[in-house]
């Protein structure tokens, strides 16, 4: 079983295009496969699972499907939390809050703040999230450690730029899924996935099941994992 499983859930606007539906049909879809999939991984005990919900190129949408992603979002913060509460799941968020609604913003703090006691699996969503503008921000943290005296430039290795990142505190993903079978990473995690096992499926986001994922943990559970090294055999 992987420790933390990361996902891109690719392929709303699709599904819904497939029926003759509007794109926000899809979205809603999708937001209700999300709790499925967040619910099944907790029973499974998953330590974290992390969502890629709304990346900082998603601001190039039209305006109006970018409102009804956040409403969905704001809709699913207040809906979901006595849901996550139930599973003992703890939240948090990754990304830069700058340019997110003020509501949404809210809801947000108040969903970490109701779930931070919970010992469970750990749900992160990425909103708003761009792995390069994560590094990006990191940098600019150490920098600002460095010109006030408090970090010797030789002092930053990968366990400093780390302990910076959005994901401070975070298990790496061991696993990283792509629904909708796109064969790229899309700014994602770009950092942490460095030895991710990768697995991507045809499937729709909106179709993705519970039996989909165990598919994806059973095809995890087959890999030999080297981290660059060498098993006993070879």
């Amino acid at each position: 079983m992987p420790r933390h499983i990361a996902i891109i859930m690719d392929g709303n606007g699709r599904w819904a295009a497939a029926r003759g539906l509007p794109r926000y049909v899809g979205h809603r879809t999708g937001a209700e496969t999300a709790r499925n999939i967040i619910e099944h991984c907790a029973r499974r005990h998953l330590e974290q699972l992390t969502l890629y919900s709304f990346s900082i190129e998603n601001w190039k949408r039209p305006a109006a499907e970018i409102a009804q992603l956040m409403q969905i979002y704001l809709e699913y913060l207040v809906s979901q939390r006595p849901v996550m509460m139930k599973n003992n799941i703890r939240f948090r968020q990754i990304g830069r809050r700058d340019g997110l609604p003020a509501d949404v913003c809210r809801e947000i703090d108040r969903t970490i703040e109701a779930l931070d006691r919970n010992t469970g699996m750990t749900l992160c969503l990425a909103v708003n999230y761009g792995s390069r503008a994560g590094i990006v921000d990191a940098v600019r943290a150490i920098a600002r450690r460095v010109a006030a005296g408090e970090l010797s430039p030789d002092a930053i290795d990968e366990a400093q730029v780390q302990r910076h990142l959005y994901t401070a505190g975070m298990p790496d993903p061991d696993l990283l899924i792509r629904t909708a079978g796109e064969m790229r990473i899309s700014n994602y995690l770009l950092w942490q996935i460095s030895y991710a096992e990768l697995y991507v499926t045809d499937v729709l986001w909106p179709d993705f099941t519970p039996a989909d994922m165990d598919k994806a943990i059973g095809d995890f559970a087959g890999r030999t994992r080297r981290f660059g090294g060498l098993n006993e055999s070879e």
